[in-house]
């Protein structure tokens, strides 16, 4: 899943309003930005492999550190944990733990059985990838009630707040109809990995800048 992860990260923002968007994107996307360094280093394994689901021509063939339930209940509960202690913000530290344990929970449903309950374990997987369809227009479902929520929990403090949201919006419509072509390496797959966390990052963190909560919104802790 790629889309719906940050679909959940901006509905997020209505029950957690004090954490920036960036921070939400990152608790959601934590996984896949701990995995291409994880990838780079050798510790953890993919192959292109077009054919091994319809969908996506990646075989992932081991992953533990970054994408199995334990690891990211344990990556969760630090992530949490230090938002919390820098920001004295408990609900936004819960869930940002819970954002982070969500993502072993979405995969579990798109992806084939290779989704490990810890390391070295069983491992799971619903396989929607092998209905491109259905996989699709459940992501797009999703990021699409995400849009919603967030737009209307947040309003641009100018244009800028405004426009810079619907063009990141359209940014990760782009990315997710063109991003299923087979890498021609490996080494190309991580780097294009981190650059994609990067600018997704830092598109998030614009828009965060020039939007404020609505009205009608109190912060909570």
């Amino acid at each position: 899943m790629f889309i719906g992860h940050f679909g959940v990260a901006m509905a997020s923002k209505r029950v957690a309003p004090r954490v920036s968007l960036p921070v939400l994107f990152l608790a959601t996307a934590f996984a896949d930005t701990l995995w291409p360094f994880l990838v780079a280093a050798g510790i953890e394994t993919v192959r292109i492999a077009p054919g091994d689901t319809k969908y996506t021509p990646l075989e992932f063939v081991s992953y533990p550190w970054s994408h199995s339930l334990l690891m990211l209940i344990i990556w969760g509960a630090i992530f949490g944990t230090i938002y919390r202690l820098y920001t004295g913000d408990g609900r936004g530290g819960a869930v940002l733990g819970g954002l982070v344990v969500s993502h072993w929970v979405l995969d579990w449903v798109t992806h084939r059985a290779d989704m490990p309950l810890y390391p070295g374990g069983p491992k799971f997987g619903l396989a929607l990838w092998n209905h491109p369809n259905a996989s699709m227009a459940i992501e797009v479902v999703i990021f699409a009630i995400g849009v919603a929520i967030y737009e209307g929990t947040t309003k641009g403090k100018d244009k800028k707040g405004q426009y810079s949201f619907w063009f990141m919006v359209l940014v990760f419509l782009v990315a997710f109809v063109a991003g299923n072509a087979p890498p021609p390496s490996v080494r190309v797959l991580w780097v294009g990995a981190i650059i994609g966390v990067a600018v997704g990052l830092l598109l998030s963190a614009y828009v965060d800048r020039h939007r404020t909560l609505e009205d009608s919104v109190v912060p909570v802790s």
